[in-house]
């Protein structure tokens, strides 16, 4: 059991980790951090969970869906900090993701650089938008914009697509 010393309020979690009141009581509510009553009422938090904290503050800013970030934190135990070992697991996983995100945007930047200038976005060369003229398949034109283009779900011609 933790001293009372050892316990910090939610205003002093959020202060020590820039993570906003409701954002702390968000992330209770999922499961990911965990706080102890007071005799008062109020929410007191172990202060090992100042490294849960900041754990979510550098997933988010990295891009870890939440539901990574809860499914890593469910391996890490919840009554103390984490070994280095057990960190290293997790950010190893995250870092795997980051690689693949890493070579998904390269390719799309270099389909990028293929289509500036064209303006159009929908001839059969422009990998991006509409890779393998799918689009040229279906109707002539600007399908995603016409009212009577064909496959259109939408009674203004807009079927969602980007």
């Amino acid at each position: 059991m933790a001293a009372p010393e050892d316990l910090l309020s939610v205003g002093e979690v959020s202060r020590r980790t820039g993570v906003a009141v409701s954002a702390l009581h968000y992330y209770e509510r999922r499961g990911l951090i965990a706080s102890r009553r007071a005799p008062s009422g109020h929410r007191r938090y172990p202060r090992h969970m100042l490294r849960r904290v900041s754990l979510l503050v550098i997933a988010r800013r990295i891009g870890v869906p939440l539901d990574d970030v809860a499914a890593a934190l469910a391996d890490l135990p919840p009554d103390r900090a984490p070994t280095r070992a057990e960190w290293a697991r997790v950010s190893e996983s995250w870092r795997e993701d980051l690689a693949r995100r890493r070579r998904a945007i390269e390719a799309l930047e270099a389909q990028l650089e293929g289509c500036i200038g064209c303006g159009c976005l929908s001839m059969d060369s422009c990998g991006l938008s509409n890779p393998d003229d799918a689009l040229g398949r279906g109707a002539r034109g600007p399908v995603r914009v016409l009212p009577d283009a064909v496959g259109s779900d939408s009674p203004d011609g807009a079927d969602g697509a980007v």
